[in-house]
């Protein structure tokens, strides 16, 4: 069975994990001081690396080369080819467990973990326990990883992993090291799928990767996933069309253009092309959503230009520049514009005929 592009292709190394330099360079720093802490949490939204840099972290305690290679500790980062890293990046190192707090959630679980704890390590340095989901924690076996957490054995990692930070208790904050994991630009995502296609020799088209790309919306995890889904279509170039097929949403050329229509108060041009976006089988509800945060970027561009260089890590430069154009476009009457069609998507997600609120928002915006 072949692995999956996004476990091919996980970063093993500090160098390798785009998008969350800051915590990289803290954590790659303590590594070459050999300053590991006991507990950490790295929270922040999906797919942006937080098990992955779990892993490494793990690896920079245990590894082999680091212990016995002074020169080399000091480049903060794993060798990734003694025994301990492989076993790590195989997953088969028994000092190494990853609990998933989403379906291992209760004390009985905890407790278990506590007496696992006791044991020394079986063939590593240390012992490193991963959480993910750690938020899912019940309140008693939040209560009891506490206790483990102040008075740790000196061979003890706990690293723990959650999107939803605001719900990990503050006492287990405070015991541990936070780093915030930031969404990457749109730009590092189709850096790292660029990569991806030349080492796979994956043949697409510029426009369809920018697609995957931005249906990921900021996670490293799903682009690939999508990426992986379009290569076993098995056809020698992934086009445009397949990937708004896939995801059900339009790209950016289709979207900007009737987002002109629009602009230019061209409501019957602007009818006709919604109907054609139906008739092919997109979800209007999505389309609707990305149009709305398609002409808010308009009107911020409209009202504040020096937005512009905020929008660069959400957007590439050339579509930068096609929204630059069209806020030149936008005028107040606009506005109410905006308003219609969000009034339109808050009920054509309940609609069994979606096509309809926003058509009546655009005929009474633009008549």
């Amino acid at each position: 069975m072949s692995l999956a592009i996004y476990r091919k292709y996980r970063p093993a190394s500090f160098e390798d994990l785009l998008g969350q330099e800051l915590t990289i360079n803290i954590l790659k720093e303590a590594a070459k001081q050999n300053k590991m802490a006991h507990a950490y949490l790295f929270a922040g939204p999906r797919g942006t690396g937080k098990t992955t840099l779990s892993r490494i972290v793990a690896k920079i305690a245990n590894c082999e080369k680091r212990q016995n290679d002074k020169k080399f500790r000091e480049k903060g980062e794993p060798c990734n080819a003694c025994r301990i890293c492989k076993e790590i990046d195989e997953g088969h190192s028994m000092d190494v467990m990853e609990i998933d707090a989403a379906s291992n959630r209760g004390i009985d679980e905890i407790r278990n973990l506590k007496e696992n704890i006791r044991v020394s390590p079986a063939s590593s340095k240390h012992k490193v326990f991963i959480i993910d989901e750690a938020h899912q924690l019940t309140k008693d076996a939040a209560n009891a990883l506490l206790k483990t957490l102040e008075e740790p054995p000196s061979y003890a990692i706990f690293i723990l992993a959650t999107t939803e930070p605001e719900k990990i208790p503050a006492t287990i904050l405070s015991r541990a090291q936070q780093f915030y994991f930031k969404y990457p630009s749109l730009e590092m995502i189709v850096r790292k799928l660029n990569s991806i296609i030349q080492k796979e020799n994956i043949a697409i088209d510029p426009d369809a990767l920018e697609l995957i790309a931005s249906s990921a919306e900021g996670s490293f995890r799903d682009a690939e996933s999508l990426l992986d889904q379009l290569v076993s279509f098995g056809d020698k170039t992934i086009t445009m069309g397949e990937v708004e097929g896939m995801v059900g949403k339009v790209g950016f050329d289709k979207l900007s253009q009737f987002a002109g229509t629009l602009l230019s108060q061209n409501v019957k041009e602007a009818l006709s092309m919604l109907s054609e976006i139906e008739d092919a089988g997109y979800n209007l509800t999505q389309f609707t959503k990305d149009l709305i945060q398609y002409l808010r970027r308009v009107m911020v561009l409209k009202y504040n230009p020096e937005m512009e260089e905020m929008f660069k890590s959400e957007l590439m430069a050339s579509h930068i520049k096609v929204m630059v154009d069209h806020a030149k476009l936008f005028t107040d009457q606009h506005l109410n514009l905006i308003k219609n069609i969000i009034n339109a998507y808050s009920q054509m997600r309940y609609s069994q005929f979606p096509i309809i609120p926003l058509e009546v928002a655009l005929v009474e915006s633009l008549k």
